[in-house]
């Protein structure tokens, strides 16, 4: 599985943009997508401020949704300021039947969108948390 936190800063005055973006690509993630679990977005305290909770089965299927057309046909660079992805892991026991995120290695038959997603959004976890128990 793979969990992810992203922290998104909109640039001002694009807020109902970016709302109509995300709910757009939430529909078309669901209604086009296998291996999604969770894909939810929330408003921040901050102004301007977002975050998204991404889970799915594998990196290689969260790897499919950030090239899938629906993601790659929206205007990001007008809306978003900043973003941060943080992979993220499930406590034991209150992690909402989530597993833990694994960094499985790049298969040799990958084609281009996995390559290139591999390199865009590569996992990186901490020693520490990789040999967590």
């Amino acid at each position: 599985m793979t969990t992810l936190l992203a922290h998104i800063r909109i640039k001002p005055g694009k807020e109902s943009k970016w709302e109509a973006i995300m709910a757009d690509m939430v529909a078309q993630t669901f209604a086009t997508e296998t291996g999604v679990t969770r894909y939810e977005y929330w408003k921040g305290q901050e102004e301007n401020a977002y975050y998204c909770l991404l889970s799915f089965a594998d990196k290689w299927a969260f790897y499919r949704h950030q090239m899938s057309p629906h993601h790659e046909g929206h205007d990001f660079a007008d809306v978003l300021a900043d973003i941060r992805l943080e992979y993220v892991d499930p406590v034991t026991g209150a992690g909402g039947g989530l597993a833990r995120t694994e960094d499985l290695p790049l298969p040799p038959d990958a084609d281009d969108d996995l390559r290139t997603a591999q390199t865009r959004f590569p996992l990186s976890i901490p020693t520490w948390w990789a040999n967590r128990s």
